[in-house]
């Protein structure tokens, strides 16, 4: 485990800082963050969060197939075919569209109520772990994701805070799947912001269609976003889990 304070030496066997620390003249600083922090186990809300964002996939599947649906029937009416049947698959279409968003908004916030429990339980956690890896307050693990602009990168650092901590003790893990939820994630919030603006603006039968397309390309992006903050949120709480038991003597073996 680095030191504490200085980052960059070994810090002794019985404590969170070096040698070199502590024999230096200046007064031990109290660390910026972990006041009144303690460990609490992250695996019941960790496995919560798991299921409900499994639900926000399967949500968004019914909503690729709606997606579909109506981008198939609206190249339809493109093509100049209005019959009986037409209009039946179209009033389908709109059906299952409009039953498909109730059903993401449902499980979107359900989820994020819990993940936001959870992400903040593990960022009180990583402050027990490592009082001085923090550039954020406490309070962005949640305010973050609610501020236009900022929630577009401060998540995202606290969560690499969070994960740097709450790495094994005697290495790093890499950062490729945190950055890959990430992305996903963003790319997923912009395409369905730039869709639903398209979709509220189309006037004619041909740009509800182009929006439609938009629709099916963020749906589909928000699977992979969902996919992927499974994998990061199951790891980040076996990762808390292993380096709780394990102690600051403990080399733990995580698997990748």
């Amino acid at each position: 485990m680095l030191c504490t304070r200085c980052r960059r030496l070994e810090a002794a066997p019985d404590g969170v800082i070096c040698a070199h620390c502590a024999t230096a003249g200046a007064p031990l600083m109290a660390p910026p963050h972990g006041q009144n922090a303690w460990l609490s186990s992250p695996v019941g809300l960790g496995r919560a969060v798991a299921v409900l964002l499994g639900l926000v996939i399967a949500t968004d599947l019914f909503a690729v197939w709606a997606d579909v649906l109506s981008y198939d029937v609206l190249g339809t009416l493109v093509d100049g075919e209005y019959s009986a049947a037409v209009q039946r698959r179209a009033d389908r279409a709109d059906s299952l569209y409009a039953a498909a968003g109730v059903a993401q908004t449902a499980a979107l916030l359900s989820t994020a109520v819990v993940f936001l429990v959870w992400f903040h339980r593990v960022r009180v956690n990583a402050e027990v772990f490592d009082p001085f890896g923090h550039s954020k307050k406490r309070g962005w693990a949640v305010g973050g994701w609610f501020v236009p602009v900022v929630n577009l990168w401060f998540p995202r650092r606290i969560a690499m805070d969070i994960w740097d901590a709450s790495s094994p003790w005697d290495r790093g893990r890499p950062h490729g799947l945190l950055n890959g939820w990430w992305a996903a994630w963003v790319i997923s919030l912009l395409a369905g912001r730039i869709a639903s603006t398209s979709y509220r603006n189309a006037e004619t039968v041909p740009e509800i269609r182009r929006a439609m397309g938009q629709v099916l390309f963020a749906d589909a992006v928000d699977i992979v976003a969902a996919v992927l903050a499974i994998l990061f949120v199951l790891a980040l709480t076996r990762m808390q889990d292993e380096k709780a038991r394990g102690g600051p003597g403990a080399s733990v073996p995580v698997s990748a």
